[in-house]
């Protein structure tokens, strides 16, 4: 479990291909990594294969680089990263699983004062999961959506996201990744299982 609160951006530097996905060697600082550890990159709960001083590497399988950009990283790339929560760690963001539910483009950047005002698309299917004031993940930041239009959405960022996260380093067309919060999932279910209640009772009183 993250928060979406990024801890640093990391650097790739080396990209291997192979046949069931693509390995990804990343620049990092932190110096407290172990083998299978997990880590989110860029909002995607990833596990830690090796490691050294400086450096990690992750797979990626076929499944994740299809729900992710990650088939265009180049080597170069800044990634955003964030550990998993401990359990006696500070909660400052939202829930992030880690589970990307898919791309979105940037649409639009503008700066306002000191700040900067990011519309993003909706991805296919995740609109119903998306009001107003609500949480969001992109790119594993944790964010409030300050707007929610037809077929778009505006989040505000201030300085300090702006500057430690890869959002600085984004143009106008570029993919995100989006994570929707995931109590707007429960909540549906929740009421799917209550619509079909009666029919479960109904069909235990006739037999």
């Amino acid at each position: 479990m993250f928060t979406g609160i990024v801890e640093t951006t990391g650097e790739v530097t080396e990209i291997n291909d192979t046949d069931g996905g693509r390995r990804l060697t990343i620049e990092s600082p932190f110096a407290d990594l172990e083998q299978g550890q997990s880590i989110a990159v860029e909002g995607v709960c990833l596990t830690v294969e090796e490691y050294g001083e400086d450096w990690f590497s992750v797979f990626l399988a076929e499944e994740t680089l299809d729900r992710t950009f990650f088939g265009q990283l180049a080597e170069g790339d800044g990634v955003n990263l964030e550990r998993a929560l401990p359990a006696e760690g500070r909660f400052d963001g939202h829930f992030v699983q880690g589970h990307v539910d898919g791309t979105a483009e940037i649409l639009d950047i503008e700066e306002v004062g000191e700040d900067w005002r990011f519309t993003f698309s909706i991805p296919d299917e995740q609109g119903k999961y998306l009001v107003e004031k609500g949480s969001i993940a992109i790119d594993g930041i944790s964010l409030t959506i300050a707007a929610r239009n037809e077929d778009s959405i505006e989040v505000a960022i201030i300085p300090e996201t702006y500057e430690v996260t890869t959002l600085s380093q984004k143009s106008v067309g570029d993919p995100v990744h989006i994570e929707v919060d995931v109590m707007a999932k429960y909540v549906e279910r929740l009421l799917e299982a209550d619509d079909q209640q009666p029919g479960w009772v109904e069909t235990a009183t006739d037999e």
